[in-house]
């Protein structure tokens, strides 16, 4: 079977700010850095990013601020134009989309959640769910069903005609997610969507997302500076310092294998085991050579498998995917220096 396109493709993603940063970047040689480029009097918020995002993946994109997180997913949306390089996205670069084009395709792709949850004040949850289908020109009684149908499915059943100050924090969130839900999007760009809520909602929040994540299975491009929340809900991540992406790789091997001295100190405090999963510490499986016995499953961490691999005496583990193939084979001893600690 062929490779199936991917639904985002960033190609040599540039994004200057400064006097005319279209003739400075045509001026360019080589790859400045971001030292250079700002010494010449230019912030270059995205700096070369080449990126792509398949079908039903959930790619985090993590920094500390200022590293160009939000500007690289406005490009990818193209709420701001790129200076340079292309966004492709299911197979159309959208830099060389008319404006109408574009905005039928973010109304009937795209859904967007930012921090600020941005909800209209005066109107009730139920409105404000339906209203980019109140936008989009959709009958009004269709429109009505669908927004019911999405809050039911973030849990707000109950509270249609509540306002957002009725809500509390966590609840005006899942507003703004219902809202992002209500055109069906095939892509959904969400930009620290629980950074502002406190720890527990933050929770509770994610424990959602997921749900909502294995029950719909979008294209999923989330911001966060939160470590523990990209571990947690990544498939992979993207990790980037001025304008750069250091490194994108599943959690497992951006924890095992950092490739830069950057990424490796973002790392160097995490408890690898609860982190690593047995599959992402697998070796290649030989059919021929498999150790016989029970396999553990490939989704479970190191950290919950402990008791079994402490009691277990076998060098070398077979691992298997949900439906219970065999995917690899685990070497006890790689996976106990990752629960206790390499041995000196």
């Amino acid at each position: 079977m062929p490779e199936l396109e991917p639904v985002i493709r960033c190609q040599g993603i540039w994004k200057l700010f400064g006097d005319r940063p279209d003739r400075y970047f045509a001026s360019m040689t080589g790859a400045p850095d971001y030292e250079r480029i700002r010494a010449d009097g230019y912030i270059a918020a995205v700096r070369d990013v080449s990126l792509s995002i398949d079908k039903g993946e959930m790619l985090v994109i993590m920094g500390l601020s200022g590293s160009g997180k939000s500007t690289l997913v406005r490009c990818m949306c193209r709420l701001i134009d790129v200076t340079g390089g292309n966004v492709v996205v299911e197979g159309q670069d959208i830099g060389t989309l008319t404006e109408r084009a574009l905005i039928d395709l973010r109304r009937s792709k795209m859904g967007m959640v930012f921090q600020n949850f941005a909800l209209l004040p005066h109107r009730t949850v139920l409105e404000n769910v339906a209203f980019p289908l109140e936008m989009r020109g959709q009958d009004r009684i269709e429109r009505r069903e669908r927004a019911l149908e999405v809050i039911r499915l973030v849990g707000l059943d109950g509270r249609e005609e509540y306002f957002p100050r009725e809500l509390s924090g966590g609840q005006q969130q899942r507003v703004g997610i219902a809202r992002s839900l209500a055109i069906e999007p095939d892509i959904w760009f969400l930009d620290e969507p629980f950074s502002a809520l406190d720890p527990l909602i933050r929770k509770e929040m994610q424990d959602e997302f997921l749900r909502l994540q294995e029950l719909l299975g979008k294209t999923i491009v989330f911001i966060t500076h939160d470590f523990d929340e990209a571990l947690r809900l990544a498939d992979r991540i993207a990790i980037m310092r001025d304008g750069a992406v250091e490194q994108a790789d599943t959690p497992d091997q951006i924890v095992l294998e950092p490739a830069t001295d950057y990424v490796r100190k973002f790392t160097e405090d995490i408890e690898k085991s609860r982190v690593v999963h047995a599959a992402g510490l697998a070796r290649p499986v030989d059919l021929a050579t498999t150790p016989r016995g029970s396999p553990i499953s490939g989704k479970l961490t190191i950290l919950e498998l402990a008791r079994q691999l402490v009691n277990d005496q076998r060098d070398e583990i077979p691992v298997a995917d949900s439906e219970g193939r065999i995917t690899g084979v685990l070497k006890r001893t790689d996976a106990l220096d990752i629960l206790f600690g390499e041995r000196s």
